[in-house]
């Protein structure tokens, strides 16, 4: 995927900054600058997600995620978006967010994030033995890239892994 370039990375970083601000009308302004024909590049409909889900417009999110699927179905993040946004849609729910994002750990095995929401999504259904299994899983992978003291604080904060609190404490 070509990189966009100035000034359209320009009206791209600005709109980041705005969002970061907490201003997601600044940022959609900055993106709306962005020349018509990059519109739907992946990092121009990343950016439209992260406006969109700060408002809570899943449905929203959720078509964006899917087109940044189907523009670029290599970038890990448009399967968790989906995944998200499947999630808080009103016709979605845990299952179907599960339902999109298993095959994802197929095809992005050394991402920690979709065997951590895996985990998540599995212990909100009640489904403790699977919420472990995932959850080992994302520290495993953790370890290998670094990142298992940033995964054991994620999962001590996130509220839908608070039933194995004591369990993480203990063991990672």
């Amino acid at each position: 995927m070509k990189v966009l370039e100035p000034p359209d990375s320009h009206f791209l970083s600005a709109a980041e900054g705005w969002l970061e601000l907490g201003r997601p009308d600044e940022a959609t302004r900055e993106l709306d600058q962005i020349a018509p024909v990059w519109r739907n590049h992946p990092d121009v409909l990343e950016r439209r997600w992260h406006i969109a889900a700060y408002a809570r417009e899943w449905c929203q999110c959720l078509e964006l995620a899917r087109s940044l699927i189907d523009q670029e179905p290599t970038r890990v993040t448009g399967w968790i978006h989906q995944a998200y946004a499947l999630r808080r849609v009103g016709e979605g729910g845990l299952q179907l967010a599960w339902d999109a994002l298993l095959p994802a750990a197929g095809r992005f095995p050394r991402n920690p994030i979709i065997p951590f929401n895996l985990a998540c999504y599995a212990c909100q259904m009640g489904r403790m033995d699977e919420a472990r299994q995932w959850l080992a899983r994302a520290f495993s992978i953790g370890r290998v890239i670094g990142t298992a003291d940033a995964i054991k604080s994620m999962a001590l904060q996130d509220q839908d892994l608070a039933a194995l609190w004591d369990e993480i404490k203990k063991k990672c």
